[in-house]
């Protein structure tokens, strides 16, 4: 018996019984654990292609609420209800809802079209594991499997589960019909049995009308062994047209597999670790370890084209808060980290693997949900510095030890998913320890966009990112938008992200209305957030690169005095003295600083009128799409604007300025010059810092030198 199975039977079988029930578990296999013989390298097919699609975040538009609860809105463009969210859930979330599952048809039909026949699935999926659209997803996955043979291989993310096992929930936002008038746009809320309080209310029968709440099963957000259990056929479980298949639990050599076996192997009875608070747990675990429970691990490696071993790693990590069932952290903000100190097992598996794979000619690639190295091109340090802890998800980052223990694994090529980001990641610590980490963009989000890699042979992979600007059927659900946008007054955001031309341009104003309703909210500083969602131009921006004044933000309250600066920026300040009269200087002080700026601009071949064609919080939109998409953002920042943003930074790094605070409050008695140069020059050097990474549109990786090579022609505009 492996050493895993016997850890699962002595620690918590008992406990695992629905479990197994609900997945259909096998008996146990019994074979001894032995190690696995070298065998002579296995010559690989050329140009091997595997498509790598995380973050689909699949949400059925057209679903059909089976116990018949929720029927949808009519969608005249189609005929068909729709099952979808508002619009401003959409405007205020780092992913799409709806549009994404017309962006996921299209990729399979690209992927189709380029002939790949294998697809890996980075995690979220699905949207929280919900049945009514897990349903979808698996109907979408079986048509191409069996209309052009597909093999699809998932591994789970923080939102397939959300929990380890079923939770009660829902959303509050779907788009409905309002109860008195029947007009589109009411915030429908749909919810599982105990998921809010109307739900909570007893109800006979499958589901029911709570006042304005659908109450039903088909939006709880389901564990593992729904999740698992829908997905057997793709990737979770052997099949007989695998070549090799084998989990951290498995006991059996490469030269012995044999289906049957490695079928009842997987079994989810088998495939079960304990957890504690503090740690992995196990026979062996300290004896002060806390709260420790047995919950599933979905890891394997399996060879579907001979020569090749995908790894998916099930990169969730549930950790136990308390003694109930369901008693656990998310998994959302653990990633590698924690992998390293609470499934520990799976990471030495993996350095098993790889050696394994090496030593049989196999070409080892890994993929989960989690990213294994910091992915803002080495400016994480300056954007906590400059905005504050965990700000920008920075609490997701890897801890360089991490990267480093995950390179000690032998691993060389990791594509993740999680951030919804581009990037490309490289870390050589000397001899043959390096690790390239692909993070795989989203098709839910800003840039939508899937990775196709190429194997080209043992030591070289060719890696494209495929762009989805051009989607089918992305406006079908547009009429019904029009209708919310008109329902809510005053409107809650901006109409004109209906006029996109195409799914690449509807992402790109996504991103915009992003920025502005949540982003800036949730990770500026106020005194920024409020400067760039002010009506501040990039030519205000380079006169206050070159203010020098001695006039403070106290004495320029209340006052004629203030330029652009609004009210709400007012209100990030911690007042000490309050506003005196208005200061004749500061209007003399600007004139001078508008001088010098057009001078500077003029002397690198540019006009101060240019940099008015732009908004500070244009600027802020810019930052954050390099920030997500790397170089594919590249397309969509014009080239002067990048050369002005390049000037005003240079600008920026040639002055000094202190700033004084009271708590986390800029105090009144800096004057603007200071507040804007002591924010904005480390903000503007991070920005042409996230410019810089290595490239990521279109790369080959040489995995003898560890070395990468550019191959894409889109020219940088920084």
């Amino acid at each position: 018996m492996h050493r895993y199975q016997q850890s699962a039977r002595a620690l918590g079988a008992a406990a695992l019984i629905s479990l197994v029930a609900a997945c259909g578990g096998d008996k146990d296999d019994d074979n001894d654990t032995s190690p696995v013989a070298e065998t002579p390298p296995v010559a690989q097919p050329a140009a091997v292609q595997v498509a790598f699609m995380p973050d689909i975040h699949f949400h059925d538009v057209y679903a059909d609420f089976k116990d018949g609860s929720f029927p949808g809105i009519p969608n005249p463009k189609r005929g068909d209800n729709a099952t979808i969210r508002t619009m401003y859930a959409q405007l205020t979330s780092t992913r799409l809802f709806n549009e994404n599952y017309f962006a996921f048809l299209a990729a399979l039909d690209d992927a189709v079209a380029r002939g790949v026949k294998y697809i890996a699935l980075p995690g979220d999926f699905s949207d929280d594991g919900q049945p009514v659209h897990m349903r979808g997803l698996v109907k979408i996955m079986d048509d191409y499997t069996r209309k052009h043979g597909i093999q699809f291989f998932a591994a789970p993310g923080n939102h397939d589960p959300v929990r380890p096992f079923n939770q009660a929930n829902g959303k509050s936002d779907y788009l409905g019909l309002d109860p008195t008038t029947g007009a589109i746009g009411f915030s429908q809320p749909i919810y599982s049995r105990g998921g809010n309080a109307a739900c909570s209310t007893p109800y006979a029968g499958d589901w029911a009308r709570v006042g304005d709440t659908y109450c039903t099963e088909e939006v709880l957000h389901m564990g593992y062994a729904g999740i698992t259990d829908a997905l057997t056929q793709h990737g979770f479980m052997p099949k007989p047209e695998y070549l090799y298949y084998e989990t951290p639990y498995s006991s059996y050599k490469y030269e012995d597999y044999n289906y049957n076996t490695a079928l009842s192997q997987a079994s989810w009875i088998n495939r079960q670790y304990e957890i504690c608070a503090q740690g992995t747990g196990g026979p062996n675990k300290p004896a002060n370890y806390t709260f420790c429970k047995m919950v599933p691990d979905t890891s394997y490696v399996v060879e579907p084209v001979k020569g090749v071993w995908l790894v998916g790693i099930d990169a969730n990590v549930y950790v136990p808060t308390g003694n109930g069932a369901n008693d656990f952290t998310g998994s959302g903000d653990q990633g590698y980290n924690k992998m390293l100190t609470h499934k520990a097992h799976v990471i030495k598996w993996l350095a098993d693997v790889v050696a394994r794979g090496k030593a049989q000619g196999k070409q080892v690639v890994a993929f989960s949900h989690f990213p294994m190295t910091e992915f803002f091109n080495g400016a994480s340090d300056d954007i906590e510095a400059l905005l504050g802890a965990n700000k920008m998800q920075m609490v997701r980052r890897p801890a360089e030890n991490t990267t480093r223990a995950l390179a000690d694994t032998g691993l060389k090529v990791h594509v993740g998913g999680h951030m919804h980001f581009n990037d490309t990641t490289s870390r050589n610590y000397g001899g043959d320890k390096a690790l390239f980490n692909i993070q795989a963009p989203s098709m839910a989000a800003y840039v939508p966009a899937y990775k196709l890699m190429t194997m080209q042979g043992p030591d070289q992979i060719e890696l494209q990112t495929i762009r989805l600007d051009k989607v089918p059927r992305f406006d079908e659900l547009f009429d019904l938008y029009r209708a919310e946008h008109a329902y809510t007054v005053p409107p809650r955001w901006d109409v004109s992200i209906l006029d996109a031309k195409d799914y690449g341009d509807f992402n790109y104003r996504y991103m915009s209305e992003l920025v502005r309703l949540r982003l800036l909210n949730d990770d500026w500083r106020c005194e920024m957030r409020e400067l760039v969602k002010s009506p501040l131009t990039g030519a205000d921006l380079l006169v206050l690169s070159q203010l020098r004044t001695s006039v403070t933000l106290g004495e320029l309250q209340n006052t004629g005095d203030r330029a652009q600066l609004t009210p709400e920026f007012f209100n990030c300040l911690y007042v000490a003295g309050g506003p005196t009269a208005s200061n004749p200087a500061f209007a003399g002080d600007m004139a001078d600083a508008t001088t010098r700026a057009q001078a500077l601009a003029q002397a690198n071949g540019m006009q101060l009128a240019d940099f008015a064609k732009w908004k500070a919080l244009d600027m802020a939109g810019d930052f954050v799409r390099l920030a997500n998409a790397g170089d594919l953002a590249y397309a969509d920042i014009p080239a002067q604007r990048a050369s002005q943003y390049k000037l005003l930074a240079q600008a920026l790094s040639q002055t000094n300025a202190s700033m004084q605070m009271n708590g986390d409050r800029v105090s009144d008695a800096n004057t603007p010059a200071d507040m804007f140069k002591a924010r904005f020059k480390p903000l503007m050097a991070i920005m042409l810092k996230l410019a810089d990474g290595l490239p990521s549109e279109h790369i080959r990786l040489d995995l003898k030198t560890n070395s990468l090579v550019n191959l894409s022609t889109t020219p940088s505009p920084f």
